[in-house]
């Protein structure tokens, strides 16, 4: 507790001396949707995170202007992921120190469970666990140390948009990812307050009804809700249509007998046909999964290439982007619990290439660090493009 005092102590001082040089002069347990982030709540501030070194780096070498945008980004909180990079039991002490950390400031951790057994369909982000039974074991690891404390998880990014029949998997490889998905969440929802949301891609990506299905089949109707655009660039208004698409879709897969995924009005449909389609089929006021919107890195929108490439990866270290709207449970949707910073705004995507050669990212004129690395020149970049523009996290008072 002392050692951590001390780092909130170090962080403050960094927050201080930047704003001195750069700026201008003057529980009980709870079910259902008890589980959700209330309004109000104030989400985990790391006081060690790579944008709070990041200005402490920039005030070292003179850049005043950078110093202050990596203070302002490091004043926000963002998700914890846990990359199953450590047995169950190393994972269990990672999960009870955060939570320690987020009791002493009153705050509520966003965490991501990232280690399903093929993740990434062998991508960038490849690894994960071995097998099923290696990872309920990391699973439950990470249960044990959340504990009964109010927790979010956000539970496999692409572990269903993602999942293996859409990269050349085996029927038996796709109905062991569901049981995995299915498994994990009643694990972690036997923690008293936890709100665990799966993943549901992006407004760009699956149809309405492709994911929906996919939800249904992986447990949704057993967790908090989904998640949307995890690393990805689509816009908050065009993610809330989708959002509410899915969760209406949802609701008419498990109460209409025969239907199926293609049935269900999509985001490419009219907007007034699609609204029309869902008012006849889906009851007013019916109870639906929430969801939660990674904004992380949406400021600007999805990115749309000037030059011509055979991949041009939009979804990789798009150039120009921006952080958008600041991490927040007073949303103004029923349906939207938070707007959450889930991808590490400043972390490389991965060595994009655009489908050409030598290793090179055209857009940039060099290679981008791997996936995961931080990478300052980008950090800064997010932090100049945000949309609105990026000033520093004054919470309420203590407590949610």
């Amino acid at each position: 507790m002392f050692r951590h005092r001390r780092r909130i102590a170090a962080a403050s001082a960094v927050v201080a001396a930047v704003a001195a040089c750069c700026l201008p002069s003057p529980a009980s347990a709870a079910t259902g949707r008890e589980r959700a982030p209330a309004p109000g709540t104030r989400f985990y501030v790391d006081l060690d995170s790579k944008a709070l070194h990041q200005a402490a780096a920039d005030l070292k070498a003179g850049d005043h202007a950078g110093a202050l945008a990596m203070a302002k980004m490091g004043s926000h909180p963002v998700a914890q992921w846990f990359n199953g990079t450590a047995t169950p039991q190393e994972t269990t002490k990672a999960m009870a120190k955060l939570q320690a950390r987020a009791a002493l400031q009153r705050q509520v951790p966003v965490t991501v469970a990232y280690n399903v057994p093929g993740r990434d369909c062998s991508q960038y982000s490849a690894g994960g666990a071995s097998n099923s039974a290696e990872y309920a074991a990391w699973i439950d690891g990470l249960a044990k140390g959340i504990g009964d404390r109010r927790t979010v998880v956000v539970l496999e990014p692409d572990g269903l948009a993602l999942s293996p029949s859409f990269c050349g998997g085996t029927a038996q490889q796709q109905a062991d990812r569901l049981a995995e998905i299915n498994a994990a969440v009643d694990r972690l929802t036997a923690q008293p307050r936890v709100a665990v949301y799966l993943d549901a891609g992006h407004s760009g990506w699956q149809s309405t009804g492709t994911m929906a299905k996919l939800l249904v089949d992986g447990g949704v109707g057993r967790a908090q809700g989904f998640f949307l655009n995890v690393s990805n660039y689509q816009r908050d208004a065009d993610l809330v249509r989708y959002g509410t698409q899915i969760a209406k879709c949802t609701w008419y897969l498990t109460h209409t007998p025969g239907a199926v995924a293609d049935d269900c009005a999509d985001q490419y449909w009219p907007q007034a046909d699609a609204d029309a389609w869902y008012a006849s089929h889906v009851p007013a006021g019916t109870e639906l999964p929430h969801f939660v919107i990674d904004s992380s890195r949406n400021g600007q929108g999805p990115w749309t290439p000037t030059a011509t490439y055979p991949d041009p990866q939009t979804w990789c270290n798009p150039p120009g982007r921006g952080l958008g709207t600041r991490p927040t449970a007073d949303t103004g949707v029923p349906l939207l619990d938070a707007y959450l910073w889930i991808k590490v705004p400043g972390e490389s995507d991965g060595s994009c290439t655009r489908g050409t050669t030598g290793g090179i990212d055209p857009e940039y004129g060099s290679a981008d660090p791997a996936a995961g690395a931080w990478w300052p020149a980008q950090a800064h970049a997010l932090a100049a493009g945000a949309s609105p523009a990026l000033r520093f996290n004054t919470p309420a008072p203590a407590g949610h």
